[in-house]
């Protein structure tokens, strides 16, 4: 019985024809449609007798109001109508299948029964093809498919099939992709390239349609759309960054138009100098690159280092120096095996996991790390502040940057923080200052309210970190 009300909803929204339908209150009768061929695929407010039209257009301003007052039952009743007569509406107007999409998805938020769910979803997305034949731009209709899916749906499908909806759309769109599709698909593109699933290949062609997306975007926007491209600003080149991980992802114009400019901020900051000098390397600048002569200067003259007496160390902090840092990693670690002073191995590993947070872009191998440092030499804060700093730069990893998912990482952060300088008093300051600068990134009383959750409640916090924290808020 179930089957048959869950294809009869189907019926109800994909047929073209109209019906006699039951209302909310009263009972209006359709009358049949004109035998007149529709001029465009599908049938409009012109192909329609006049009395058609009539019931056509007022049943639009009808679902609108009730949608705005959120009298959804009595919206679908109105909507219905207005779909199955004319889809086409007046040649140009298309929000009828967004909003059919949020009457459904309205449904569906408020329903406990899994087959109404699964038939509210694939409603949802038979509505979004009725779009892409009356009105065509196939690669936009896809991109909000595969929004859709990956905010609200993402049970029904698989994230390669969403990747392969959003991908569809950069392949139409190239720098002009829709705005919505980027902070997704730019998730999901770096996943593919950390976890091996896609050829570095194809996951330089989108990072560079991201980039170009974004510069387009920013260069082209107005009035408050301005405000949307800042936010995917904030963060998909983050996200993107984490591929500098990846040996040889990026090429020497990527590392030289972020880290030269960086450079000539800071041209006395040896911590810059050789950051800048390292990345530049690692994206294979050619040694009579005028901006990495001239980093490669600075670092000679300003920044000296004496070699350190283990042959390890040394190699370690070549192989670094050059961009190498798997290199790095395997000789410091090797320093670690022939140290018998447990101070000296707990620094190299430090070293190790800082080199996987800030190169590397692996965060759990850095809190392994930093873990490993704090075992071998009790009593020190600082591999806490590392695994602390992991935290709070999760926003982009864990959600969009903003929002709920970006602002619970600050629990946990906090967490680590005050447990810092609980059990090393020469780390107090660093921690009170890191703990008093994200205290205003963590949700708001509102925010918990809405979930029903309660300050001081045990929350898990999923994505990487894995951990029970307490619920505070920022106000």
């Amino acid at each position: 019985m179930k089957l048959l009300i869950h294809f009869a909803v189907l019926l109800l929204v994909v047929g073209c024809s109209p019906k006699v339908v039951k209302p909310v209150e009263e009972v209006i009768v359709v009358p049949p449609p004109t035998k007149q061929e529709p001029k465009k695929p599908c049938v409009g407010f012109t192909d329609l007798s006049d009395k058609e039209r009539e019931i056509a257009e007022t049943a639009f301003v009808l679902y609108k109001d009730e949608i705005k007052q959120k009298k959804f039952k009595e919206a679908l009743y109105h909507w219905r109508i207005a779909y199955n007569l004319a889809p086409g509406s007046n040649g140009r107007v298309k929000s009828h299948f967004d909003d059919g999409a949020t009457i459904f998805k309205h449904l569906f938020d408020n329903t406990e029964d899994a087959g109404l769910k699964q038939t509210y979803v694939d409603t949802i997305m038979m509505i979004y093809d009725k779009r892409k034949v009356c009105f065509g731009d196939e690669a936009y209709v896809n991109g909000l498919k595969g929004f859709d899916y990956y905010y609200y749906y993402s049970s029904y499908t698989t994230n390669d099939s969403i990747f392969k909806l959003l991908k569809s759309n950069f392949d139409v769109k190239g720098k002009n992709a829709d705005y919505f599709v980027i902070n997704p698909f730019t998730k999901l593109l770096t996943d593919k390239m950390i976890e091996g699933s896609i050829s570095k290949e194809e996951g330089r062609k989108y990072a560079d349609l991201i980039f170009r997306a974004i510069d387009n975007g920013l260069a082209t926007c107005k009035g408050d759309g301005c405000e949307t491209w800042k936010i995917i600003n904030e963060y998909a080149p983050l996200r993107l960054e984490s591929l500098e991980g990846i040996d040889g992802f990026y090429d020497c114009n990527y590392y030289s138009a972020k880290y030269y400019p960086l450079f000539k901020m800071y041209p006395d900051s040896c911590e810059i100098i050789n950051l800048a000098y390292a990345r530049m390397l690692r994206g294979d600048c050619a040694q009579n690159n005028n901006q990495l002569m001239e980093i490669k200067n600075a670092k000679t003259t300003k920044c000296y280092v004496a070699p350190p007496s283990l042959s390890c160390a040394a190699q370690g902090n070549e192989n670094y120096g050059l961009g190498k840092y798997t290199k790095a990693i395997e000789s410091y670690l090797s320093c670690v095996e022939m140290s018998t002073d447990n101070d000296q191995k707990a620094r190299y590993l430090l070293l190790v996991a800082k080199i996987y947070y800030r190169d590397i872009k692996n965060y759990s191998k850095a809190r392994k790390y930093a873990y490993d440092a704090a075992k071998i030499k009790p009593g020190w804060g600082e591999p806490y502040l590392l695994i602390g700093n992991l935290y709070a730069s999760s926003g982009p990893l864990c959600g969009t940057g903003r929002g709920w998912e970006s602002q619970i990482v600050t629990w946990p952060a906090i967490d680590i923080w005050t447990k810092a300088k609980n059990v090393d008093p020469k780390s107090a300051n660093e921690a009170n200052q890191l703990i008093n600068r994200y205290k205003q990134y963590m949700p708001s009383k509102e925010d918990i309210f809405f979930r029903q959750i309660k300050q001081g409640d045990t929350f898990f916090v999923p994505c990487w970190i894995q951990e029970s924290t307490t619920v505070r808020t920022s106000d």
